[in-house]
C-alpha cells in the first residue's frame, strides 16, 4: 500500500472558479460544459432530479466529510433545494431551500409539482413533504412509507428512489422494490442489486443500477424482480480500466497499488456515482441509449457501449481502445456524483466539487488515504458544487419550458410520443397519480395504433397504473407484429395475472415457443416469477429447443434455482416461521383477499372500498395486539372516519391458534408490511385476555391496544456513559432509536445505565431493541462476534426520576434482538441498568430500539 510513496511536503490543492475549472474539462469534439447552477447557491450537491414543471431539485448533502473525522456528518444541516430558470437563458437563477433540517437525506423523488419524497440517514421512513401554500418551501410533512432503512455508515445505506415504466420504485441495496396506490404503497421482494449510489432506466423500462466502491455497473442484465443472474463476462476485457488525466496526487484509498506509473492517475476504478441511460433529444443521436457514470476519484464520466448479442448484454467502455474517457478533468477537484437527462434534452452533470471524496471509515488517522489528504490539505476544500449541462455545438437546448404539473390528462397524453425520454416517463407518472379514467380509450389506441413504439410502451403502462388494462387488449399485443411489443406484453400480463387473470398464464406459456428469442427469454422470466403451472416443462423445452446464450442462460438458471439459493434476498425467518407465513398466505387468498384485495389494497365496491387497505399499514406493523385482537373478535363501523360497503369484519375465533398466527404473520410480513411474525402462543394469550369481549368499534380498540411510542424532540434521552457509534456520529443517546445506534463507548461495567423521560406519564409494556455484534473478520475461519447486549439488566419505573421503583423486570440476554415484556408499569421515566459482571472488552450498544405502552393498567 505504502511502497513508493511520496511523503514531501506539497503545495495545497485549491478551488477553482467555475470559469477556471470549465477550461480543464477534456472533451470529445463538438461537446461544451455549461454550468447552469453553481456554488455560493448550492452547496455540495449530491444528486439532482427534476420536478413536472421541469424545475431542478439539487440534494445538497451540507454535512458530508467536512473534516477528514466526518465531523457533524449526521447533524441536520442538510437541504433540498428548487431552482427555476424564468428567464429561460439556460441558467436557473431563482429558487432556495425546498426542505431543510434533513440528516445526511438518501435521495429526493419528485412528486408532482409541490411534492417531494426524501427521508434521512439512519431512519426507517420515507417521508412526503409538500409546499402547500405556494411559498416556495415544503411546510407539509407525511408518512408515505416505513421499513425503508438499513443500518450502516453514510455509503452503505439505501440510497435513490426512482420511478420505473413498470410503475414501481427502486432504490439501492434495497431487496425490494415498492408501489404507490391509493389505499397504500405495496412491496415485492426482487435479486440483489448491490447498488450504490445510482438507479436509471432504458427505454424499456429495464433499471439499471450503479454500484460504488466497486466503480462499476452493479446489476443491469434482467429487470431486478426476476431475481438474479449470473452471467460471467457481463464486462468487457479491460472495463475496469479507467483513463483519467494525471494528478500527481495519488490520493486513492488502495494506495500506491492504485497509481499508474508514471504518470500518477488512477489504474482501476475503486469508485462510482451516478448513472443515466442517456434518452434526451439534443445531444448527437449516437448517444442514444448510451450507459454514463461517474467515477470522482479518477475525475472521470464514463460513456458505456451496452452490446446485447444473443440477448446477453455486455458492457463496453466506449472510448477504451483510445485510452481516454467521455469526460477527463485535470482540475482534481472534480468530482461527478450524479448524472440526469435534462428537460432540455441534454445531459447534466452534479459535481459535488470537493476534497474529500471517501467516507470517514477509510481516511481514519495512519491509514494511507488520510495521509495524502493531509499532505495535499484536501480537507479544507468544502462547501462548493456546481450542476453542468452537457451540450454539442450547432445543437441547441429545448427551450419549451415544461407545465405538466398543470395540464390535463387530455394534454399529458401527447408527451407519451416526446422524442425526451424524461417528458415520457413524468407524463406517465402524472396521469397514474391523477387516477382519471377518462383517457382509457385515448391511452387503448395509442397501444393499438400508434406508429411510435415508445409512445405504445408508455400508454399501455399507463393503462396498467390507472388499474384499468384490459386482459383482452393484452391478449391482441401477444400477436403484434412488433417482438418488443410482445415482450412488453408479457411484462404487463404479470400484474393482471397476480390479480386473478389466469386465462394468460396458459398464454404465457405459449409465448416460450414464439419465434423471436427475446421474446422466449421474457416468457420464462415471467413463467417462473409468476410461479405458472407447467413453467418447468416449458423452460425444459426451450431449453431444448433454441441455441441462443440468453434462453439457455435463462432456462438453467431458473431451473438450478431449487438447489443453489441465492437469486433472491435470503429470508430472515427460521423454517418455522416461513412454512407458517406460506400457510397463512393461502388462507389469505383463499379468504381475506375477496375484501382486502389480492395485493392488499382493498376490493374496490359502491365507489369505496368493501374493506380497508392492508398494505404498508401503520396498524398492522404496529403492535401485533391489534390485528390478532381485530381477526379474534371483529371489528364494526368506520375506521378512521371511512365507512366500508363490507360493513362488518366477523370475528374468527372459532379458528385455532395457528390459523390466525398463521394469517397474522402473512399480514405483518408481506403486502407492503415488514413485522416480525406472531406465535401461536402470542394468539393464545389474547384470546385467553379477551374471551368476553365483543366485535370492537375503531374507536375502542384504539384506546386499548398496545402501541408503540413515537420517539419526539421531546424526550429526553440520556446514559452513564456515550461515545461514537460510528464514524461521523453524533454519539448521543438519542441514537439508541434510530439506525445510527449508541454505545457506551467502553467495555461494559456494573451499573451502567440507559434512560428515556418522556413529556408524560405513559404506561410502559415492552422494550425492544438490537444490540449489533462486533464481528471480528468476515473468514468462515474468524473468530466468532463479540455480543453487545448487556449480560444483565434491571429495569425501573419513576414519574419525577428522582423516586424509583422496585425492578420492574430483571435478566439476562443471549440474543441481539431483545424483547423485554414488562408488567404495566406507570411512569414518566424509565431505566434500564447493567447489572453484569464484565466478561470482555466489549461496550454496551443499543439500535433500533422501541418502546411500546399501553391505555392503562386495568385494560391492559
Amino acid at each position: 500500500v505504502w511502497k513508493g510513496i511520496d511523503l514531501e511536503p506539497k503545495p495545497p490543492v485549491l478551488a477553482k472558479s467555475v470559469e477556471e475549472q470549465n477550461q480543464t474539462f477534456q472533451l470529445p469534439p463538438g461537446y461544451v460544459m455549461e454550468p447552469v447552477l453553481t456554488d455560493p447557491q448550492i452547496d455540495q450537491p449530491g444528486a439532482i432530479n427534476f420536478d413536472a414543471n421541469g424545475r431542478l431539485l439539487v440534494l445538497e448533502l451540507r454535512s458530508y466529510m467536512l473534516t477528514a473525522d466526518a465531523d457533524r456528518e449526521l447533524e441536520p444541516t442538510s437541504v433540498i433545494s428548487r431552482w427555476e430558470d424564468l428567464d429561460n437563458d439556460g441558467v436557473y437563477e431563482t429558487g432556495g431551500i425546498f426542505v431543510d433540517s434533513l440528516i445526511f437525506p438518501r435521495f429526493v423523488m419528485p412528486w408532482g409539482i409541490n411534492s417531494v419524497l426524501t427521508m434521512d440517514s439512519n431512519q426507517d421512513n420515507v417521508y412526503l413533504y409538500t409546499d402547500t401554500d405556494g411559498d416556495g418551501k415544503a411546510d407539509k410533512k407525511e408518512f408515505f412509507t416505513g421499513d425503508f432503512g438499513r443500518s450502516g455508515n453514510v455509503e452503505h445505506q439505501q440510497s435513490f428512489l426512482y420511478y420505473g415504466m413498470d410503475n414501481w420504485m427502486y432504490s439501492t441495496y434495497n431487496t425490494f422494490r415498492i408501489r404507490w396506490t391509493p389505499e397504500g404503497v405495496i412491496r415485492e421482494t426482487t435479486g440483489f442489486n448491490r447498488a450504490q449510489w445510482g438507479v436509471c432506466q432504458d427505454n424499456e423500462g429495464k433499471i439499471w443500477f450503479q454500484g460504488g466502491a466497486s466503480g462499476l455497473p452493479s446489476y443491469f442484465q434482467f429487470p431486478i424482480h426476476y431475481g438474479n443472474f449470473k452471467v460471467e463476462d457481463e464486462l468487457a476485457e479491460g472495463f475496469k480500466v479507467p483513463w483519467g488525466a494525471p494528478m500527481h496526487l495519488d490520493d486513492f484509498q488502495p494506495g500506491m497499488q492504485a497509481v499508474r506509473q508514471p504518470d500518477g492517475s488512477l489504474n482501476e476504478v475503486t469508485g462510482s456515482a451516478g448513472n443515466d441511460i442517456f434518452r434526451g433529444h439534443r445531444l448527437p443521436a449516437a448517444l442514444l441509449g448510451q450507459y454514463f457514470y461517474g467515477e470522482p476519484v479518477a475525475r472521470i464520466v464514463r460513456q458505456i457501449n451496452p452490446v446485447v448479442k444473443e440477448g446477453i448484454t455486455q458492457l463496453h467502455n466506449y472510448y477504451q481502445d483510445f485510452k481516454r474517457e467521455f469526460i477527463v478533468s485535470t482540475d482534481p477537484l472534480f468530482r461527478p456524483v450524479d448524472i440526469a437527462t435534462a428537460p432540455d434534452g441534454t445531459m447534466y452533470i452534479a459535481d459535488m466539487y470537493h476534497g474529500i471524496i471517501q467516507e470517514g471509515n477509510w481516511v481514519q488517522k495512519g491509514s494511507y488515504l488520510r495521509t495524502k489528504i493531509d499532505q495535499y490539505q484536501m480537507d479544507k476544500i468544502v462547501g462548493l458544487g456546481r450542476i453542468w449541462r452537457l451540450r454539442y455545438e450547432g445543437i441547441e437546448r429545448d427551450t419549451i419550458r415544461p407545465r405538466m404539473g398543470e395540464e390535463s390528462p387530455v394534454e399529458l397524453l401527447e408527451h407519451l410520443s416526446h422524442p425526451n425520454g424524461w417528458w415520457r416517463d413524468m407524463a406517465q407518472q402524472q396521469l397514474v397519480h391523477s387516477r382519471d379514467n377518462s383517457v382509457k380509450g385515448a391511452l387503448e389506441q395509442i397501444v393499438a395504433n400508434s406508429e411510435n413504439q415508445l409512445a405504445r410502451y408508455h400508454a399501455l403502462w399507463t393503462l396498467e397504473g390507472l388499474e384499468i388494462l384490459s386482459p383482452d387488449l393484452v391478449k391482441e399485443l401477444f400477436k403484434d407484429q412488433d417482438p418488443d411489443m410482445r415482450k412488453m406484453a408479457l411484462r404487463v400480463c404479470e400484474t393482471l395475472i397476480k390479480q386473478g387473470e389466469k386465462s394468460l398464464g396458459k398464454l404465457c406459456l405459449e409465448m416460450t415457443k414464439d419465434a423471436d428469442y427475446e421474446v422466449v427469454m421474457q416468457a420464462l422470466m415471467t413463467a417462473n416469477f409468476l410461479e405458472i403451472e407447467g413453467w418447468e416443462n416449458a423452460t425444459r423445452s426451450a431449453i431444448a429447443s433454441y441455441k441462443e446464450r440468453g434462453v439457455l442462460l435463462i432456462g438453467e438458471q431458473l431451473l438450478g434455482r431449487e438447489e443453489e439459493p441465492g437469486f433472491f434476498a435470503a429470508s430472515d425467518f427460521s423454517p418455522e416461521e416461513q412454512n407458517m407465513i406460506k400457510e397463512g398466505a393461502t388462507i389469505y387468498q383463499e379468504l381475506c383477499a375477496t375484501c382486502h384485495g389480492i395485493n392488499g389494497t382493498g376490493t374496490p365496491s359502491g365507489g369505496g372500498l368493501m374493506a380497508p387497505g392492508l398494505a404498508n399499514s401503520p396498524r398492522v406493523v404496529d403492535h401485533p395486539e391489534y390485528t390478532i385482537r381485530v381477526i379474534l373478535r371483529g371489528l364494526v363501523g368506520e375506521i378512521e372516519g371511512k365507512n366500508y360497503t363490507g360493513g362488518f369484519m366477523a370475528p374468527m375465533h372459532d379458528e385455532d391458534d395457528e390459523w390466525i398466527a398463521s394469517v397474522v404473520s402473512f399480514i405483518r410480513t408481506n403486502l407492503g408490511n415488514d413485522a416480525s411474525p406472531v406465535t401461536a402462543n402470542q394468539v393464545a394469550a389474547i384470546r385467553e385476555a379477551t374471551e368476553n369481549d365483543k366485535p370492537y368499534t375503531f374507536e375502542t380498540l384504539n384506546t386499548i391496544v398496545t402501541k408503540q411510542l413515537t420517539p419526539t424532540k421531546d424526550w429526553i434521552v440520556t446514559a452513564s456513559h456515550s461515545g461514537l457509534a460510528r464514524v461521523g456520529g453524533t454519539g448521543i443517546p438519542f441514537g439508541a432509536f434510530t439506525y445510527e445506534g449508541w454505545t457506551s463507548g467502553q467495555a461494559q461495567e456494573k451499573g451502567m445505565w440507559f434512560q428515556v423521560e418522556l413529556p408524560e406519564e405513559v404506561v410502559f409494556s415492552e422494550i425492544h431493541f438490537n444490540s449489533p455484534p462486533i464481528r471480528r473478520g468476515w473468514r468462515k475461519d474468524a473468530p466468532p462476534p463479540i455480543p453487545t447486549y448487556p449480560h444483565a439488566y434491571t429495569i425501573r419505573i419513576s414519574s419525577d426520576g428522582t423516586t424509583w421503583s422496585d425492578p420492574v423486570a430483571q435478566g439476562s440476554c443471549n440474543d441481539k434482538n431483545v424483547l423485554i415484556k414488562l408488567p404495566p408499569s406507570e411512569g414518566r421515566f424509565i431505566r434500564i441498568t447493567q447489572t453484569g459482571e464484565k466478561q470482555n472488552e466489549a461496550p454496551w450498544k443499543m439500535e433500533s430500539m422501541k418502546l411500546f405502552a399501553c391505555a392503562s393498567k386495568e385494560q391492559s
